[in-house]
């Protein structure tokens, strides 16, 4: 049986097949463009994150770039505590200065902590307070249920995220930097001689996958977040707590071939579409554009393409003043009866408060017929005097 409904996060939708059955502790696929969940596996238990919180640190690191305060060939100067932390590394040392650019690529392809570390320094001062802004960012994407301690995801007290908030994540890390994708697809990465492998085995085998992230923490065992594109669609994959290393990368395939296999993902509407005027009172013009507030994609099953529906839902009529881009109704995506989606409908103008054009005409017809009158009764009365 199929189900959908709303999460509270950006319209999730949610579809489960009981005859597949991930192993690990959890699991999820969400098609990227519609942000549709379609197998979800205890998505919201709390795990050890290991390398999973790389993926916030990019994020961080590719805001900064966007926003001109970091540039790829700035050189950053490697800490003591960067060049000692442990786990997987780039192998940088004390005093270096490594561009940017690098440090991007040790994260991305051989999963440096060393790397995160001197980012993280490099662009607030100090792991704590980048770990400070990984949280607020977290905050602001909808992140519920995570937490992060760190910059690289070594283990550490308090520290977890669930394959939902993974999902979310990956979900707007790949729409605002879709330039950061070739980082991770990169397949080995050389520095200081030390040549390494990408550890996403998949990026190997040929099924579209272009990212993203691995991990392992003793505690919680072998991470997958997976992203592939086929043919216009992009599915994300996440697989945590696999008992081996080599299952995170069998679970992670099937999660991706099922979604590819058994589901369509359908453009409904592109973003500032008109979707049909609505009536204005009590303001200088009596009707209005409405445009959609964003791009809306729809995923359903195969063969289902054509049971995506739209509904406007908005009042009789919009009453004046009203502001460009005021939300004044919803545009709700179905199919077949249930809601895959609900977005914002905006007006495409300003309407300021007054009296239409219409009623104007009507009020100087009116004025200019008694005006006329006036003038024909003060002729016929001059008329009427010289006469008499």
């Amino acid at each position: 049986m199929v189900l959908l409904f709303i999460f509270s996060h950006p319209a999730f939708s949610q579809t489960t097949n009981p005859n597949l059955r991930i192993r690990a502790q959890s699991a999820l696929l969400m098609d990227a463009l519609s942000d549709q969940v379609l197998y979800e596996q205890n998505p919201q238990l709390k795990i050890a994150p290991a390398s999973f919180s790389k993926i916030l640190t990019l994020y961080l690191a590719f805001d900064n770039l966007r926003d001109g305060h970091l540039k790829m060939d700035d050189r950053v100067v490697i800490s003591k505590k960067a060049w000692r932390i442990g786990g997987s590394k780039m192998f940088i040392q004390i005093g270096e200065k490594v561009k940017v650019e690098d440090l991007l690529k040790g994260i991305a392809i051989v999963s440096g902590n060393d790397a995160c570390v001197a980012l993280a320094e490099h662009i607030a001062g100090s792991e704590d307070s980048f770990v400070a802004k990984m949280n607020e960012k977290a905050k602001r994407l909808g992140l519920k249920d995570s937490q992060f301690k760190n910059a690289h995801g070594m283990p550490a007290e308090d520290q977890y995220v669930t394959a939902l908030d993974m999902a979310i994540l990956a979900k707007y890390y790949i729409k605002d930097h879709p330039e950061a994708l070739p980082f991770h697809s990169t397949p080995e990465f050389e520095y200081n001689g030390i040549r390494q492998s990408n550890r996403n085995l998949l990026l190997r085998r040929g099924i579209g996958v272009d990212g993203l992230m691995t991990g392992y923490v003793e505690k919680s065992g072998y991470h997958l977040l997976a992203t592939a594109k086929r043919e216009g669609q992009r599915m994300i994959a996440i697989v945590m707590g696999c008992d081996k290393l080599q299952r995170r990368y069998q679970e992670g395939q099937a999660l991706l071939e099922y979604g590819f296999k058994n589901f369509s993902t359908v453009e409904v509407v592109k973003e500032n579409a008109l979707v049909g005027p609505q009536k204005v009172i009590r303001g200088k013009v009596g009707q209005i554009q409405l445009v959609t507030a964003e791009d809306v994609w729809g995923t359903v099953s195969k063969g289902k393409e054509n049971t995506i529906s739209t509904t406007k839902i908005l009042p009789k009529y919009l009453i004046a003043p009203i502001k460009k881009g005021q939300v004044v109704g919803k545009l709700v995506i179905q199919s077949e009866g249930k809601v895959l989606k609900e977005i914002d409908l905006l007006s495409s103008s300003d309407v300021p408060k007054g009296v239409p054009l219409f009623w104007l005409l009507i009020g100087g017809g009116m004025l200019g017929l008694i005006l006329t009158g006036l003038i024909a009764f003060l002729r016929l009365r001059r008329y009427h005097r010289k006469k008499f």
